[in-house]
């Protein structure tokens, strides 16, 4: 479990759960390709909300492989690059840009906010509590925007990559502040514990 303060890193069946409740509903698309972009990119809500359309398609109108944070976007202002190459995320994103073609029409503009509400752009904060709130209808509890960014760093850890490159991906500065937001889950503790001879 979680230390108290900290946003909670879901099991796999309750993220399974979490994809699927996001499948259904009014912007079913958006929030899909905005949980993959904070669990499968490790991107906290200030980034997600910064992103323009531009940002993940290139001048043919093609997805990109890195999409360029500066510093303006993240948090301390250390710019990153993060990789567009995981085929759910890249599908996601896809599916929803196609949606919003197809709604928009000429008024579609690589210019505007990636992810859109129904007031136009996300603030981090009315992101922050759409998250929430997609965490509390999968029945999530202690599950908030931080939780997609937790489960990057715990999921890229557990399954042996080394902390530098996953520092990296989150844009930090030091493997000690990456190391604080990966938790040990109990299965993976048995297995270390059980190969031990």
């Amino acid at each position: 479990m979680a230390q108290i303060g900290k946003a909670r890193v879901p099991t796999d069946s309750e993220l399974k759960r979490l994809f699927s409740i996001t499948k259904v509903g009014k912007h079913a698309r958006r929030n899909a390709a905005m949980l993959s972009v904070s669990y499968r990119l490790g991107f906290r809500a200030k980034e997600i909300a910064s992103l323009r359309i531009k940002d993940v398609l290139d001048d043919q109108g093609k997805l990109r492989e890195e999409c360029r944070l500066t510093g303006k976007m993240t948090k301390g202002g250390k710019p990153r690059i993060a990789y567009l190459t995981n085929p759910v995320v890249r599908q996601s994103i896809k599916d929803y840009l196609d949606e919003r073609r197809e709604l928009e029409g000429i008024l579609f503009n690589v210019g505007s906010p990636l992810f859109k509400s129904q007031k136009g752009s996300f603030t981090p904060n009315t992101l922050q509590q759409l998250l929430r709130r997609l965490h509390d209808r999968a029945g999530i509890v202690g599950g908030r925007s931080h939780s997609g960014r937790r489960w990057f760093a715990t999921e890229l850890i557990s399954k042996g990559i080394d902390i530098k490159a996953v520092s990296t991906l989150m844009g930090h500065s030091s493997v000690s502040m990456t190391a604080s937001y990966a938790q040990d889950n109990p299965q993976r503790l048995r297995r270390i514990v059980a190969a031990l001879v």
